[in-house]
């Protein structure tokens, strides 16, 4: 696939340092802002957590992307309430939901080098590079949960994946549609 821009190059401005360090701070706020709201789902509620996460893939590309999410795990290992419900520090990003919370960096590389390769532009295509990363969040995820709890392997799939995707949907699609929303508002301002 061609290389393509993200959302946020096509936006113009100049691409200094002072714009990619306000970019980053940005998205781990919008990430830990994300994380403490919960939307009652069946089976379990979800938090809105990965929806900023493939947002800020979506429109970032890849290394921003991961920078952001670097900086959110630094933030919470610092003691920062950033983490779901407030949580924050090396015992509670060490615990179940370890894994998930490394796989985050992954999901947000992963959504902005899709976008990079061609799936930037249009509701299927970002609707894909949003589901992908986020479907591939499971296996550290499961995998992490499998280890460190005496779940076994099918049980951890049962408890920390199957609940949960459905709301991986939803929030795949919404996001394509901002960022579709978005692309379409730029073309339309630009003429």
């Amino acid at each position: 696939m061609a290389q393509t821009i993200p959302l946020v190059t096509a936006l113009g401005g100049n691409d200094t340092i002072l714009r990619k360090v306000a970019m980053v701070l940005f998205g781990s706020v919008l990430v830990a802002m994300s994380a403490q709201i919960s939307v009652p789902m069946y089976p379990v509620p979800m938090t809105l957590q990965t929806l900023a996460i493939s947002l800020i893939g979506l429109t970032y590309g890849a290394r921003l992307a991961a920078a952001t999410l670097v900086v959110y795990l630094g933030q919470g290992l610092m003691g920062f309430p950033v983490f779901a419900g407030g949580a924050a520090g090396a015992a509670y990003a060490l615990g179940p939901t370890g894994g998930f919370l490394a796989g985050f960096v992954l999901m947000a590389w992963a959504t902005g080098y899709l976008v990079e390769r061609g799936l930037n532009r249009g509701f299927l295509r970002l609707f894909a590079a949003a589901l992908i990363p986020a479907l591939l969040l499971f296996v550290p995820g499961v995998l992490w949960l499998w280890t460190i709890t005496p779940l076994d392997l099918q049980a951890a799939i049962w408890a920390g994946a199957a609940p949960f995707q459905l709301g991986g949907l939803v929030k795949s699609a919404v996001a394509a549609l901002i960022v579709t929303g978005a692309w379409a508002a730029l073309r339309s301002r630009l003429g």
